[in-house]
């Protein structure tokens, strides 16, 4: 049986010193690692600001999730991350804008520290692709 598994790289150095993917595809199943507010050039996004640190990593999981073949649309579930709790509503913001429409199974919890401090949001999130006509889904 092939085991066609799909990596996607965000290109972290932390990656390949844990050993893990931003996100991995089998079959029409996309998950996103946990995604940290991680800007270009290494430097934290939005110090103090989880509205655009939320920002910052839910645009690192829908580029991971577009390199697997699937979109924001296709989420199924968000975990949301935060150091403080009490600024849910400030990550909520962030992802009721991409989420209105989608309104994937969400869970907000909090979290004593991240890797780096000055983090105060991670993100995770699953996707499930519609199945293709052609997989026989639907069939008596």
């Amino acid at each position: 049986m092939e085991r066609n598994r799909q990596l996607v790289s965000s290109g972290s150095p932390l990656e390949p010193q844990i050993g893990f993917s931003r996100a991995v595809r089998q079959g029409n199943h996309v998950v996103v690692a946990g995604t940290a507010p991680i800007a270009d050039d290494g430097s934290t996004v939005g110090p103090d600001d989880v509205y655009a640190q939320t920002v910052r990593c839910l645009d690192i999981a829908e580029q991971a999730l577009n390199a697997a073949g699937a979109s924001l649309d296709d989420v199924m579930r968000t975990r949301m991350m935060l150091t403080d709790v009490t600024r849910w509503k400030e990550a909520a913001r962030a992802h009721g804008e991409r989420f209105a429409s989608v309104q994937p199974a969400c869970t907000f919890v909090e979290v004593s520290r991240f890797i780096d401090p000055a983090w105060l949001v991670e993100v995770e999130c699953d996707a499930i692709l519609p199945e293709s006509p052609a997989s026989g889904a639907g069939r008596a």
